[in-house]
């Protein structure tokens, strides 16, 4: 598996479904309290980077204030991790299937750390063709990098 983005900065962000089995990481969260999609006929199909999914899981108190309290966290956190030597800093963020909330929220995170000079690669692991692929080795190692790096 080629990765992308993560040499230079070695900040990997990874979205996983916990029903397809727990993601290896630095931080693991888990994201099933925010509102889940699979539940609205109209956004079920869809996964957490179609805008209607993303504004749906983040157009609330509770992901505001998630998102008030990791930024920072992260933004101080991180380079820490670095310094200390460690190649890289992994955090992987689930959800029940991997395809709604996490993706939403891991793709939120990217795009906030890049406002602060912080790229990072961005694994969906739950996401293949269509946006529906289920994990290989029972969910422990990614399907396919999908970098949302921009140059």
């Amino acid at each position: 598996m080629k990765e992308t983005g993560a040499d230079a900065t070695g900040i990997r962000l990874f979205s996983f479904g916990f029903k397809h089995g727990m993601a290896e990481a630095d931080m693991v969260l888990d994201v099933r309290f925010l509102p889940n999609p699979y539940w609205v006929p109209e956004l079920s199909g869809g996964t957490g980077r179609d805008p209607a999914v993303a504004a749906y899981v983040l157009a609330n108190p509770a992901a505001d204030e998630f998102f008030s309290r990791l930024l920072p966290l992260l933004i101080w956190l991180i380079p820490r991790y670095l310094a200390e030597g460690k190649r890289a800093f992994t955090l992987a963020v689930g959800c029940t299937g991997g395809q709604h909330r996490s993706v939403a929220v891991v793709e939120k995170i990217a795009a906030e750390l890049r406002q602060v000079g912080m790229s990072a690669a961005v694994v969906h692991r739950d996401l293949g063709e269509n946006g529906r692929e289920a994990a290989v080795d029972g969910g422990r190692r990614p399907v396919a990098m999908q970098s949302t790096e921009r140059t």
